[in-house]
């Protein structure tokens, strides 16, 4: 029924002069850590036309990784390293930059990439929720030029 439904599609898209892409179809089967036991690794693939899709244990949708539990922490963990990256390397030329120019590097590179698709961390854990608070907290010593442990001064 699944293969019939994305045979339409793919009939609609062909009559409108546009194409699907075989190699960016994933499969995601969902459900509870049971449910998806009882399908014996990854799950039944699909068969359109002549290419098979397999299924997998995460796929990105719009840049937001989904996994088969629909937990977010595949989601949450990439983001959170792509940001730390960014905020390494920003910490190499901090010293070279104003407070203003520091802020909008950050908010470029980091918040945004924290702010994209942030609807979807509505229902998460609290768990999930602070590693990216850990990642504002660096990004704003990065801005203030402090380091984790330094004392504020009254």
């Amino acid at each position: 029924m699944l293969e019939h439904c994305i045979k339409d599609v793919d009939d609609w898209m062909s009559a409108n002069r546009l194409k699907l892409n075989m190699d960016k179809t994933e499969l995601l089967w969902v459900g509870t850590k049971y449910i998806l036991s009882k399908l014996n690794g990854s799950g039944p693939s699909l068969q359109l036309k002549s290419s098979t899709v397999n299924s997998h244990q995460h796929v990105r949708v719009l840049g937001v990784q989904f996994s088969s539990d629909l937990s977010l922490d595949k989601h949450i963990s990439c983001v959170s390293s792509s940001c730390f990256h960014q905020l390494r390397k920003l910490r190499h030329i901090r010293r070279s930059l104003d407070k203003e120019s520091a802020a909008t590097l950050v908010h470029a590179f980091v918040t945004s990439h924290v702010d994209y698709c942030n609807a979807v961390f509505a229902a998460a854990a609290k768990t999930a929720t602070d590693k990216l608070q850990r990642v504002l907290n660096a990004a704003a010593r990065l801005i203030s030029d402090t380091r984790k442990y330094d004392q504020e001064l009254s």
